[in-house]
């Protein structure tokens, strides 16, 4: 008989709705009799496999739109986001894991047409600050780095952690001793001056002067060499973006910041090398020279020209090649003005 009576599967929306609850039990209740708290737990962590499952699927079934769409509705609904965010030290490492791909995935998925996610992190930014400053927290640091980056998808948000007092710490977050937090904080550091070019360009030019004195002493005069070799490679990537082009110009007019290329392109490492000449190439190409740049160059110009007719690289590169014949031309041509 008792196989007639078989409950009803829970809606997406009721799942969430219970995990809210389950959520503000461990939030609010610190003194409650053990076994009762790990029952509770136990019901959170089933919730929160049950969440992903329905979001990416698992190996018999493909995720549906309308039970994402109906979840994702009932999650922005309330304020489930920042009970997960506050909660997450509290979950075992399973259900951060899970927690932490429902947050990403939540980012992305449309209801009607919009980004509810968006709508909701406009109105709760300070949500983004507990991010940001999780790369202090060994534990917490990975989850919600990986939360933070999902969440600067939205241009909004990412304009929001540009301009935030806390970006200064990524500087000093890229170079923690603990490799994985330091890589994932170069990751996340890295999205947020790539992906929205007019949001990058616009914080770069109004924060010229102190991100590139950070960015110049803390990173590409790091002691540590892959510190280095990312930092070089970011800066020609954001250089070369067309939508940086009077920042590139800035950049390119200073004889501090060739002092330190002319020395990353003496580096042993070949990286380094090769990321350093697709910068100094600009100071190269830039035909408005200040006189003091002129003049640095001209009097290394021998020692540039020999560095340049020595530097090989391993794979055939045409347009490698062709930049640096324009390169040493350009170099071979400067003379001082009068």
């Amino acid at each position: 008989m008792k196989g007639l009576f078989k409950s009803k599967p829970r809606t997406p929306s009721e799942i969430v709705l219970q995990t809210r609850d389950l959520l503000l039990f461990v939030d609010r209740n610190t003194e409650v009799r053990e076994s009762k708290r790990e029952e509770k737990m136990s019901e959170l962590y089933k919730n929160i496999r049950e969440l992903k499952q329905i979001l990416y699927g698992n190996s018999e079934s493909e995720p549906v739109s309308e039970a994402c769409a109906k979840l994702t509705q009932e999650f922005f609904k309330e304020d489930t986001l920042r009970l997960v965010i506050k909660c997450l030290p509290k979950l075992n490492l399973e259900a951060r894991k899970d927690a932490t791909q429902i947050v990403a995935n939540l980012q992305r998925q449309p209801v009607q047409s919009k980004l509810v996610a968006s709508d909701y992190l406009e109105k709760n930014m300070d949500l983004m600050n507990t991010l940001m400053v999780g790369y202090e927290n060994t534990d917490m640091a990975l989850h919600y780095g990986a939360m933070l980056r999902e969440c600067i998808r939205h241009q909004i948000v990412a304009k929001y952690v540009l301009n935030s007092p806390h970006m200064k710490k990524f500087f000093d977050y890229i170079q923690l001793p603990n490799f994985d937090i330091a890589a994932d904080a170069a990751a996340t550091f890295k999205e947020l001056l790539t992906r929205h070019k007019s949001t990058v360009a616009d914080f770069l030019s109004k924060n010229y002067e102190w991100f590139f004195a950070e960015y110049n002493c803390k990173l590409l005069e790091s002691s540590n060499y892959i510190t280095r070799r990312q930092a070089v490679k970011l800066l020609g990537d954001m250089l070369l973006d067309r939508s940086n082009s009077a920042v590139m110009t800035q950049y390119v007019s200073s004889r501090d910041n060739l002092r330190i290329l002319m020395n990353l392109l003496r580096e042993s490492s070949k990286s380094i090398q090769i990321e350093a000449f697709h910068v100094f190439k600009l100071f190269a190409a830039n035909q408005n020279k200040p006189a003091e740049i002129i003049g640095i160059l001209v009097a290394n110009k021998s020692k540039i020209l020999r560095l340049l007719d020595d530097f090989k690289i391993e794979k055939e590169d045409e347009q490698f090649e062709a930049d640096k014949a324009q390169v040493m031309r350009e170099i071979a041509a400067l003379e001082l003005r009068t």
